[in-house]
């Protein structure tokens, strides 16, 4: 018989419990890297932070025999609702032993919350920004997480999802390469050099974090304005964003991040590369504190590995050099940072064909497929 309890946030044990199941489950395994226990106290709190401005969540754990073996978050994102005009509800944080009896009580206690809340459609993995990473992992368990940018999961949840009735919604595929394989197509030099010639298009690469964060509202509306036609878009308040960059900028490289602008110096583009600190990030198991954030920063001098979680251009300009810009500015990026040996383009929507055929073009080859389940409630 499983029991579930629905988690008092203001409860330091019961949010402890929440939080720490995770890590127990995954200990040990090659392939996952836990999270910053801070940010998932932060989900939890209520009082900090900025989603509970607009929406709502709910946290509930599963037990049985007395031993604590899932937990899952319920979340009722009502911007997003509002924004796409359905009435969904969103399953986020789910982690459970291999028992269908577990899933299946975990999504009975989301779904009736979610009912409550008037929605008729549970939607998941998705959580509180847009940088939580989507979709549970179906395909590419034998490489390494790429820090949070994407979930890990063993491979029975897709089993346990599907049992409970879950069907695709949408896949999110990340794309790998190293240096050797990479190849940009002589078309691709020419319609980039054309584009810079005629001036109508430049690319800017940050100097330091306070100039990213200067910046920050621009990004925020040029991000909008970029992705506000994807399904998963929803606009985010200031506070929100400004949130998002805090958070983002502990693991940027400033000379990572790099611009398009237009001849009005109008942001009309971007590329947002981040090392990889997913070995340091293992080496503390969630824990942050001033010593650790060094051994971070070392991590982000001496890794091999980028990941590419943030990339787009207004349409109006990506026939006119904006998308060949963008592709000769990862290849600027890898020259500006020859240590870098290899890289992921994170979570690229099943959808966007065009982008993942011009990918495959330059060598990359698809590695992680990650699924978005919906099922009506």
């Amino acid at each position: 018989m499983v029991e579930i309890r629905k988690v008092d946030t203001a409860d330091k044990k019961q949010t402890g419990q929440f939080v720490q199941f995770h890590y127990d489950l995954y200990k040990g395994d090659p392939n996952w890297v836990p999270p910053f226990r801070s940010d998932i106290y932060m989900m939890m709190n209520r009082k900090k932070h900025p989603f509970y401005e607009h929406s709502d969540a709910e946290f509930f754990t599963a037990w049985k025999d007395g031993k604590m073996v899932g937990r899952i978050a319920g979340l009722n994102n009502n911007s997003y609702n509002n924004f796409h005009h359905l009435k969904t509800v969103n399953f986020f944080l789910y982690d459970s032993i291999d028992d269908q009896e577990v899933c299946n009580a975990l999504f009975d206690a989301v779904a009736e919350w979610g009912r409550g809340k008037g929605e008729d459609t549970l939607v998941g993995s998705k959580g509180f920004s847009l940088y939580d990473g989507y979709g549970i992992l179906v395909e590419g368990y034998e490489y390494r997480q790429m820090m949070n940018m994407s979930s890990y999961n063993y491979p029975y949840y897709k089993t346990l999802l599907e049992n409970y009735g879950f069907e695709k919604m949408n896949d999110f595929v990340s794309m790998n390469f190293t240096l050797p394989d990479f190849n940009l197509p002589e078309k691709v030099y020419k319609a980039a050099e054309i584009a810079k010639k005629r001036g109508y298009l430049h690319v800017y690469t940050f100097k330091n974090k306070k100039e990213i964060m200067g910046s920050a509202l621009k990004i925020a509306q040029a991000y909008a304005k970029s992705f506000e036609n994807n399904w998963e878009y929803f606009p985010l308040s200031e506070r929100e964003f400004l949130s998002l960059v805090d958070n983002v900028i502990k693991v940027v490289d400033p000379k990572m991040v790099k611009f398009i602008y237009n001849d009005k110096e109008e942001l009309v583009g971007f590329l947002l590369g981040f090392p990889d600190i997913s070995a340091a990030m293992q080496r503390h198991n969630g824990n942050l504190n001033p010593a650790l954030i060094l051994d971070l920063l070392r991590e982000m001098k001496k890794t091999k590995y980028l990941s590419l979680n943030g990339m787009g251009i207004l349409e109006e300009y990506r026939k006119k050099g904006g998308n060949a810009l963008l592709y000769t500015a990862i290849l600027d990026l890898l020259k500006e940072h020859p240590n870098i040996y290899g890289m992921e383009a994170t979570q690229m929507a099943e959808s966007a064909k065009e982008i993942q055929v011009e990918m495959l073009t330059m060598g990359l080859k698809p590695t992680k497929r990650h699924r978005v389940f919906s099922k009506s409630i």
